[in-house]
């Protein structure tokens, strides 16, 4: 059992440790340490790649003008051809017995013009000498006017026959490339449908289909550089010349033509080509994506204010990038926006802002 020396040296210490912890002052909590980015909005378009392909500037739709079987076809898709060259022809037994037809005819109206023609010059000759009257006359020349005209009318049905014969071959317009083939032989085709699509040569153009907000308004710079997409080396320029006023209903887009200042050797008809566009800039705030957060289900970030304090702020993402954000409303220029340690901030709470050695991981450097 302890005396009561060892108590009153026990109680001493007590009394001496108690004294000191009410002497010492008490530690101030540590403020989050943060890393802040000075907002500075600037003019932002985002570049899109297109990818088109290159089309000739005039395309023609080749049909035959009357109906038939086809018994022949002489070219196909891929095929080069020259102006005047017969591309297929339909049967012509229909079409060769009206020329047949009509030829009859005109040698049937030929013989009765010779006819009513020699009647009407022994009218002339009796009339005078009082050998037959003038109604006679006068029905003679009525039966050879009559004649000529029937002769001219055979004469012009033969010619439209022929027309119609000659119109069993389906003849190349102009020069170019045969870009589809929509018939096939054997099979029975009416007229004015469709059995060969033609590029023409000449001028050419790389088509796009862009998505209609990439239009809201006009470009600045109607010169776009075109590249052949499996080979970028092989480029060249070209022209916005075209858009379309309506919306494709089946894709949602609207056609781009640029035309293209010149054919570089390995970029031909039906190339697929890419091109980079940049629309219209707008004012907007580029942020690390590190500064990005959330309030409740909105992008949000955090400010520091004038007295140090973090505060969240909601803003809109124009876009989000591969290691970036572009903040296209909520900020106005001058705030101080937490790009590094703002994981556990909460409204209110005063920081420390350190230097700002922050490197963004897009750039390859770390804090």
């Amino acid at each position: 059992m302890a005396g009561p020396g060892l108590k009153l040296m026990v109680g001493l210490s007590l009394i001496a440790l108690l004294t000191a912890c009410g002497d010492k002052k008490p530690v101030e909590k540590d403020r989050p340490r943060v890393f802040v980015q000075e907002v500075k909005p600037s003019d932002y378009a985002a570049s899109v790649t297109l990818t088109g392909d290159v089309q000739a500037r005039v395309q023609t739709e080749l049909s035959f003008r009357v109906g038939g079987k086809i018994i022949q076809r002489m070219v196909d898709v891929g095929d080069r051809v020259s102006a005047k060259q017969v591309l297929a022809k339909l049967d012509p037994k229909d079409l060769q017995t009206t020329v047949d037809s009509a030829q009859a005819q005109v040698v049937a109206e030929q013989a009765r013009v010779k006819q009513t023609a020699a009647a009407f010059v022994r009218q002339q000759k009796l009339l005078p000498k009082g050998y037959t009257s003038q109604s006679e006359y006068d029905s003679a020349q009525a039966a050879l006017r009559s004649s000529q005209s029937a002769l001219t009318a055979a004469q012009a049905q033969l010619a439209n026959a022929r027309d119609q014969l000659s119109y069993t071959a389906l003849i190349a317009d102009a020069p170019g490339v045969i870009t589809a083939r929509q018939a096939e032989v054997g099979q029975v085709v009416q007229a004015t449908v469709p059995i060969f699509s033609l590029a023409r040569d000449g001028e050419r153009d790389a088509v796009f289909n862009v998505y209609e907000s990439l239009l809201a308004e006009p470009p600045a710079d109607r010169s776009i550089v075109v590249s052949l997409l499996d080979n970028p080396k092989i480029k060249t320029t070209g022209t916005v010349r075209e858009v379309t006023p309506a919306v494709s209903a089946q894709t949602g887009t609207v056609q781009v033509k640029v035309s293209l200042d010149r054919l570089p050797e390995g970029m031909q008809l039906g190339s697929v080509v890419s091109a980079t566009a940049k629309p219209v800039g707008k004012t907007a705030v580029e942020l690390p994506w590190s500064a990005l957060t959330k309030n409740l289900s909105d992008p949000a970030v955090w400010l520091v204010d004038a007295e140090g304090k973090a505060q969240l702020h909601t803003v809109t993402v124009g876009r989000y990038l591969t290691g970036k954000v572009i903040v296209s409303a909520g900020l106005n220029g001058g705030e101080k926006v937490v790009i590094a340690g703002g994981q556990l901030l909460h409204p209110g709470v005063k920081v420390e802002i350190v230097e700002n050695t922050y490197k963004t991981p897009m750039t390859g450097a770390q804090p």
